[in-house]
């Protein structure tokens, strides 16, 4: 596995941790934050096998949806997950006022937790060929 794609995936697993302290501690919009962080970063390690990278979110999302989403490598779920995470993300972030529950950031965790073990399951699968 290339390096960087091993420090993404690791990046990954470090930010879902992150992520569950955080809901733990009843931070959900901190925590909201890390699991889009690990998802994000989790894509990255896949466009990585590429040695492709975008200067912005946007362009990382779209790359991974048209060239891994919309031919069949993932399902379309992990799309909405991704979009989902960003979008609240940014909300979290950057509106004033946003509440945000338990629910929320677990769902949030969850998806986060779930697509970077599908993504690990992925890369790793390509190392075996």
């Amino acid at each position: 596995m290339d390096d960087l794609v091993k420090y993404r995936l690791e990046s990954a697993a470090e930010k879902l941790k992150s992520a569950k302290i955080l809901l733990d501690n009843g931070q959900y919009k901190d925590s909201i934050g890390r699991s889009y962080y690990a998802l994000f970063t989790a894509v990255r390690a896949v466009l990585a096998l590429e040695n492709v990278d975008y200067a912005k979110h946007a362009g990382v999302i779209s790359h991974f949806q048209r060239e891994y989403i919309k031919t069949g490598r993932f399902e379309t779920k992990y799309s909405r997950y991704l979009q989902r995470a960003f979008q609240i993300r940014n909300s979290c972030d950057y509106d004033d006022f946003y509440l945000i529950s338990k629910q929320d950031a677990e769902e949030q965790f969850e998806h986060a937790q779930e697509m970077v073990s599908v993504i690990r399951s992925f890369i790793e699968k390509k190392d075996d060929i």
